[in-house]
């Protein structure tokens, strides 16, 4: 019989075991070794925990005609037995139960390792009067490698109901459900291991696409209530400044809440972890001297310190009604938490400081362009006997291209045209010294071939590295008719005369490269109808999609096809032609336009 019992459920490393299965001196039936033989399979079959101690109490119960059946397994910081599965327990008492490790018919048999049989629980100082009808009981452990994980535990209302052979039966079957337990609880642990990393991989992806604070903030108690049931939770950030922690988010119960509106930086239980830079964890708050009591109902209490790039950000701080409630696995999981929380917090820090910087920038921006307009004149209103339009559009918020009209008098009228290297701010800025420079040599009435001279060495004096510019000069006198030009590496301009539009053969020097230039000067005699076109390379070398350049060709032919036409409808119609040609596509240059028509 003893060889049986060897074949069929005992463990060769497990001594205890085998003393009770040889010296036991019993009988067991066929049937009865069949069952037992059924339930070692029963138990190694499946690594649902549930399901392996149903069925273990179910085949028990062919042959152990027990009225109350128990697993308990010894949890917390192993002080204490608690239900896993339980049968004629009221439910309310097997849930609530805590079987303190010494005490109690379970408890005693979990202390020192070996089965407890009663016959009068009446009689026996040890028994914890749960149920008042039961009157025998016999209490398993579940041993493994030597250390007690749990206890099987039945009851009857019966007296003396539980026999020897039944408790030497249940010891051997204890050993093979410590295993088949152990392996359940090690599968459990492993799925629900990998069932929390995949909730926060999508919790990380969710939060990460969340780019405002305050959003993130309420998302983040949402997603982390998914990785642990809290019953309290704050979210503090760091205020650099004030050398304090803010509350940005208080849930209390499921609740928003007004909790604390600061916290100094060292105080507390969120101070230390802080300060530590790593997870805290008070099992019994109010034995700890650093816990400050804010929930009166708090007794234990978890805090995490956000990091991002070795400075403390914030602290993620979890608090519970229960002594005892956070556990390894709890930091480990809040841990990879706060982890992501920190760098999705920074994001959105950095993109609302990006927001408002840009904001500010953009109405920067927008009060340099206004002062741009303000600063470039509009088409002088006085008869000099031409008529004029002038055009520009710019390729961002402010322009790179300029135009001006300098009056030298009733009879003598100066334009220019200008295009600075770059384009943004910087050209624009650029672009208003030209202006202003032009403007101060405007009472001397220089020609132009002198005016650029000038303008030249006075934009040298100011030379910025990378930056100088192109100007077209032009003077006009109304009563001889007589136009001047010259040419500092500007567009060539255009000239219709006689029938046809060409281009006014000059060429120079850009302004403010070198120091000593001078620049060749054309004139000639106009007659009424005859146009002159200034014009910016963000014309002439815009480029459609097929990689074509508009052209001076194309300029030159419009011109020809509407020199009927008023200087604003011609200057209105290249820059319709060339916005056709692009298909309106973005300005990828600046586009500035002069026509000058004589009447």
């Amino acid at each position: 019989m003893a060889a049986c019992y060897n074949k069929y459920f005992m463990n060769p490393t497990d001594e205890h075991t085998t003393a009770i299965a040889l010296n036991g001196g019993m009988e067991v039936s066929a049937e009865v070794l069949s069952t037992l033989a059924e339930i070692g399979e029963e138990v190694n079959a499946s690594l649902d925990l549930d399901e392996v101690l149903a069925r273990s109490a179910a085949l028990i119960k062919r042959h152990i005609d027990y009225e109350i059946f128990g697993v308990l397994m010894i949890e917390g910081d192993g002080s204490y037995l608690r239900h896993r599965f339980a049968i004629g327990y009221p439910r309310e008492l097997a849930d609530n139960l805590r079987v303190p490790l010494g005490q109690g018919i379970t408890g005693t048999a979990a202390a020192t390792g070996h089965s407890v049989r009663v016959s009068d629980t009446s009689k026996d100082t040890r028994y914890i009067n749960a149920i008042d009808s039961v009157r025998s009981e016999l209490a398993v452990p579940l041993m493994l490698h030597g250390k007690c994980v749990g206890v099987l535990d039945i009851q009857s209302r019966h007296l003396d109901y539980f026999t020897r052979d039944q408790q030497n039966i249940l010891t051997l079957l204890a050993s093979r459900l410590a295993v088949a337990i152990e392996n359940a609880r090690l599968f459990q642990k492993v799925r629900a291991q990998a069932d929390t990393l995949l909730l926060l991989s999508e919790v990380g992806r969710e939060t990460g696409a969340i780019l405002e604070v305050e959003e993130l903030l309420r998302r983040a108690a949402e997603q982390t209530k998914r990785v642990i049931d809290y019953q309290i939770l704050s979210i503090m950030l760091y205020d650099e400044e004030q050398k304090i922690f803010r509350h940005r988010v208080d849930v209390k119960h499921g609740h928003r809440v007004q909790g604390k509106l600061r916290a100094n930086a060292s105080e507390g239980i969120v101070g230390a972890a802080a300060t530590l830079k790593e997870p805290v964890v008070v099992p019994d708050v109010t034995v700890d001297p650093r816990y400050l009591m804010v929930n009166p109902e708090t007794r234990s209490e978890l805090a995490i310190p956000m990091m991002h790039k070795g400075k403390v950000i914030g602290v993620l701080d979890l608090e519970s009604p229960q002594l005892n409630y956070f556990t390894e696995d709890h930091v480990q999981t809040l841990a990879i938490l706060a982890a992501n929380l920190a760098v999705s917090l920074e994001n959105a820090r950095l993109y609302e400081q990006l927001a408002r910087d840009e904001a500010r920038l953009e109405r920067d921006l927008q009060a340099a362009k206004r002062i741009q307009g303000a600063l470039l004149r509009p088409v002088p209103m006085e008869d000099f006997g031409l008529e004029m339009a002038a055009r520009y559009l710019s390729a961002r918020e402010v322009c790179g291209d300029l135009y001006e009209f300098l009056r030298y008098g009733p009879q003598q009228l100066g334009i220019a045209l200008g295009d600075v290297s770059g384009k943004g701010t910087a050209a624009a800025l650029y672009g208003a010294v030209a202006i202003g420079i032009m403007r101060s040599l405007a009472p001397q009435k220089l020609q132009p071939a002198e005016m650029l001279k000038q303008m030249n060495q006075l934009v040298g004096e100011r030379r910025i590295e990378g930056r100088f510019m192109t100007a077209c000069f032009a003077t006009w006198q109304k009563g001889r008719q007589k136009l001047r030009v010259a040419n500092a590496g500007q567009s060539q301009p255009l000239l219709y005369k006689e029938g046809r539009c060409g281009k006014i053969e000059l060429t120079g020097f850009p302004l403010g490269i070198f120091e000593e230039v001078t620049y060749e000067e054309w004139s000639v005699t106009l007659e009424s109808g005859n146009i002159l076109v200034f014009h910016s390379d963000g014309i002439a070398e815009t480029m459609n999609s097929e990689g074509q350049f508009f052209g001076t060709t194309r300029i030159m032919k419009l011109i020809e096809q509407h020199h009927e036409a008023s200087a604003t409808d011609i200057a209105d119609v290249i820059l319709r032609e060339v916005d056709w040609f692009t298909q309106s596509a973005p300005l990828s240059d600046d586009r500035t336009l002069v026509v000058a028509k004589v009447r």
